[in-house]
C-alpha cells in the first residue's frame, strides 16, 4: 500500500498537480483526450469497487489479496488530482456523453471536498483491507456514502 501511494504521489508530483481543481491550460485537441482520462478514471473506481462489493456480498469467493489490490487501486485513483480532467465547457449542458453538472465548476470548492471525501474513504477502505470479509462490508459505506454525494451534488441523474 504505501509503494501504491508512493508511485500515486510521484506521479502527481511529476505531473506537477496541485492540491484542489484549477483550470490547467491544455491544447484544444487534447480536450477529448481529458474527457476520456476522466471518464476512464471513473471506470476504474466502478471496477474496483465491483470486486469489492461481489466480495462483501459473497458474490465471488473473499480473497485478501484480490481485496488488498482493489483497494489499493482505490487509494491510486482518488490520489489524481482533478484539474486536467475537468475542463471548462465539459459538462452535460455544453457537450454530449456527459453527466457532469454546472456545479462543479459554479460550485469547485465543494467538488474539491467531495473529492477528497472519496480519498479517505479509500484510505480507510485500504486500511481494513484483508482483515476479512465481516470487515469489508462496513469499510464499504462510507465509500458508497461518499460517491452517492458527489452523484447528488454534481452528476445528472440517469435519464
Amino acid at each position: 500500500m504505501i509503494h501504491t501511494r508512493l508511485c500515486a504521489a510521484a506521479l502527481i508530483g511529476a505531473l506537477g498537480l496541485g492540491a484542489g481543481v484549477p483550470t490547467i491550460a491544455v491544447a484544444q485537441d487534447s480536450f477529448e483526450n481529458q474527457l476520456k482520462a476522466r471518464q476512464g478514471q471513473f471506470r476504474l473506481i466502478a471496477l474496483n469497487l465491483g470486486v469489492l462489493g461481489n466480495m462483501a456480498k459473497g458474490d465471488i469467493p473473499y480473497d485478501a489479496e484480490a481485496e488488498q489490490v482493489a483497494a489499493d487501486n482505490l487509494v491510486t485513483v482518488a490520489a489524481i488530482t482533478q484539474g486536467l480532467l475537468w475542463p471548462e465547457g465539459s459538462d452535460a449542458m455544453s457537450i454530449d456523453g456527459t453527466r457532469a453538472m454546472p456545479s462543479i465548476w459554479e460550485d469547485n470548492a465543494d467538488f474539491v471536498e467531495k473529492w477528497e471525501a472519496v480519498a479517505a474513504a479509500a484510505d480507510g477502505l485500504a486500511a481494513v483491507a484483508g482483515d476479512g470479509q465481516a470487515a469489508l462490508g462496513p469499510a464499504l459505506g462510507p465509500m458508497g456514502a461518499t460517491c452517492k454525494s458527489c452523484h447528488e451534488a454534481h452528476r445528472e441523474p440517469d435519464s
